[in-house]
């Protein structure tokens, strides 16, 4: 009797401008210009206009149990947001946002001082001279359609630009965007 092949884990680092599909679609890139492993599917999504830690895997029980939100697995973003959020700010973002959807669940936010050692991003994040940005990394337990980018909005701090550092025991290290590497994919229980 034949042996099922092991499950895959694919790590990858989306740049912007790449669906977290293999198609393209208008002026977005689909994932076949990068990842050409055959039977690997996307665990959770991440816009086109966000960037960084994206997983596919071979097995389903795994994409389940990575981007169903029963599961509420933990996902770490690096929020770059227009102007200088107050403790009042984070405070919110730790408690729930108010969002059209209803509360989010609590999440962790702090400032990131320095800003997170990234590349640089093509088109480059519009900048004005006299609003200030600020670096803020929050993590969450949910995935409902752009909330990041929703909840930073609510407390009046819009987000610039959006990388997704870690899903779980995942992360990007120092993935380069557009590349991708394997890993084990036992560990996630």
């Amino acid at each position: 009797m034949p042996v099922a092949p092991a499950p895959r884990l694919i790590v990858f680092n989306k740049p912007y401008g790449v669906l977290s599909q293999f198609t393209p679609e208008g002026r977005w890139r689909g994932l076949k210009d990068f990842i050409t492993i055959p039977d690997v599917y996307v665990a959770g999504r991440l816009d086109a206009d966000s960037e960084g830690l994206l997983l596919l895997t071979s097995d389903g029980k795994l994409q389940a149990r990575i981007s169903d939100p029963r599961f509420k697995m933990e996902k770490t973003y690096w929020v770059q947001v227009e102007g200088l959020p107050d403790e009042a700010a984070l405070h919110a973002l730790r408690e729930g946002v108010v969002l059209n959807d209803g509360l989010t669940r609590p999440a962790r936010a702090r400032r990131m001082a320095p800003p997170p050692a990234l590349w640089p991003r093509d088109p480059p994040v519009r900048v004005r001279q006299a609003i200030p940005t600020t670096w803020v990394e929050l993590v969450i337990r949910e995935g409902r359609n752009r909330q990041v980018r929703r909840m930073t909005a609510a407390v009046g701090f819009p987000t610039l630009r959006l990388v997704r550092a870690s899903i779980g025991p995942c992360s990007l290290d120092d993935l380069a965007p557009g590349a991708w590497r394997e890993e084990p994919a036992d560990g996630w229980d």
